[in-house]
C-alpha cells in the first residue's frame, strides 16, 4: 500500500499504523501544498475499505481496480456539481468545485449519500476536494454530517488552505498534514516515468517546488518560452521602466490565447523576482530554483534594489489571493505592474 507514491513518509507510516489498528476516524482533513498528492492519498486510503483481498489496498483485485476514475463533468452549467460523483466502484465518491466554490447542493448530496450502507464494500469512502472552496451554506451543511457520522462511512476533505475552513469543521476532523516531495525523490521519478536527462529533471523537480502533479505534467519547452516573456516584464518594470509596454504585456497575459495561461504565468514571474530577491540576499545555489539562468539573472539583479523585488512579491501574493474572487484579470495585471515599476 502506497508504494506507487512518492514522498510522504510519515502520512503513509500514520495511516498504516491507523488502518492496522483499525482506529481510522470518520473524518479526516488531508491538508497540505497543492499538487503533492494529497488526493491519491485519498484514494488508495479509499482501496484500502473495498479491497477484496482483506488486505490494504492491494491494487491488483476488481474492486481496487474500480477506484480511482470518476465520473465529473466538464460542463459550465453549476447545477451539474451538485452532485456525488462515483467511477466504476459504487462505494468511492467524490465532491468537487464548481468553477471557484463547492455548491451545497453537492454537500447536501453527499449528506444524503452517506447514509447509504455499503453496496459491495465494508465501508464507503467520501472525498471532498478543495474543501476550502465551500462557503458558509455547504459548511453548515456539512456539519451535519459530520456531526453524526454512519459507523460505515467516512469523509475525507482535500484542502491547501485549511485555515480557511470552519473551526467547527476542523475541530470534527483528524488532520492529516502533508509535507512537499523532496526534489531528489521528483528527480528520481521524472528520470524513470518521463524518461528525462538528470539536468531537465533537476530543473523540473526545482520548479515543481515539491508539487509532484506540477513535476509529472510540466512542459520544459513551454516554460522556457513562458519565463523568455516574464523575463521581459522584469525589464521593463526594474531595468528600462517602460510603462506602455508593460500594459502591452499585461494585455498579453489576458488575451485569449494566454487567459487560461495566467495563473501559470503569474508564477513564472513571481519565481523569478523570488530568485532574483534570494540572489541579493546571498542565499545558496540551491535555492534558486531558475539555476540554469542563474547567470542572466545575475547580470540584472544588481541594477534592482532588493526593496522593490521584495515589495513586488508581496503585490503578487495580494493578486493571488484575491483571485479567489471574481476580479477583471486585465485590470488587476494593469495596476499590478504599475505598482512594481513604481
Amino acid at each position: 500500500m502506497f508504494s506507487n507514491l512518492i514522498g510522504n513518509q510519515r502520512v503513509k507510516d500514520s495511516l498504516l499504523q491507523l488502518l492496522r489498528s483499525e482506529r481510522v476516524p470518520n473524518s479526516l482533513l488531508f491538508a497540505g501544498p497543492e499538487g503533492v498528492g494529497k488526493k491519491q492519498f485519498a484514494i488508495e486510503l479509499a482501496r484500502s475499505f473495498v479491497c477484496q483481498t482483506g488486505k490494504l489496498a492491494c491494487g491488483t483485485c476488481t474492486a481496487c481496480k474500480r477506484v480511482g476514475l470518476f465520473n465529473t463533468p466538464t460542463s459550465e452549467k453549476g447545477d451539474d456539481y451538485d452532485l456525488v460523483f462515483f467511477g466504476e466502484h459504487s462505494d468511492v465518491g467524490i465532491v468537487i468545485p464548481y468553477k471557484r466554490n463547492l455548491r451545497v447542493g453537492a454537500i447536501r448530496a453527499l449528506e444524503i449519500q452517506s447514509n447509504y450502507r455499503p453496496f459491495e464494500a465494508r465501508a464507503r469512502v467520501f472525498i471532498i476536494d478543495d474543501a476550502d472552496k465551500m462557503n458558509d451554506a455547504a459548511s453548515n451543511a456539512l456539519l451535519k454530517t459530520l456531526e453524526e457520522p454512519s459507523s460505515t462511512t467516512y469523509l475525507i476533505l482535500i484542502t491547501s488552505r485549511p485555515d480557511s475552513l470552519l473551526s467547527t469543521i476542523r475541530s470534527r476532523c483528524q488532520m492529516i498534514r502533508f509535507a512537499p516531495v523532496a526534489e531528489t525523490e521528483l528527480e528520481d521519478l521524472l528520470v524513470k516515468r518521463r524518461k528525462f536527462n538528470p539536468k531537465d529533471a533537476k530543473l523540473a523537480a526545482r520548479i515543481a517546488n515539491g508539487q509532484v502533479a506540477t513535476a509529472l505534467t510540466i512542459d520544459l519547452d513551454k516554460f522556457r518560452s513562458q519565463r523568455v516573456t516574464q523575463l521581459s516584464v522584469i525589464e521593463k518594470a526594474f531595468i528600462n521602466v517602460d510603462r506602455a509596454a508593460l500594459l502591452r504585456s499585461a494585455e498579453q497575459m489576458n488575451d485569449a490565447k494566454n487567459k487560461d495561461l495566467f495563473e501559470e504565468n503569474l508564477a513564472i514571474l513571481e519565481t523569478l523576482i523570488r530568485d532574483m530577491w534570494m540572489m541579493k540576499n546571498a542565499s545558496l545555489p540551491e535555492a534558486i530554483r531558475n539555476f540554469d539562468i542563474a547567470e542572466e539573472l545575475e547580470r540584472v539583479s544588481p541594477e534592482i534594489d532588493p526593496r522593490q523585488l521584495g515589495a513586488a512579491l508581496n503585490e503578487i501574493e495580494s493578486l493571488r489571493q484575491s483571485l479567489a474572487v471574481n476580479i477583471n484579470r486585465k485590470s488587476a495585471t494593469d495596476a499590478l505592474f504599475m505598482k512594481i515599476a513604481a
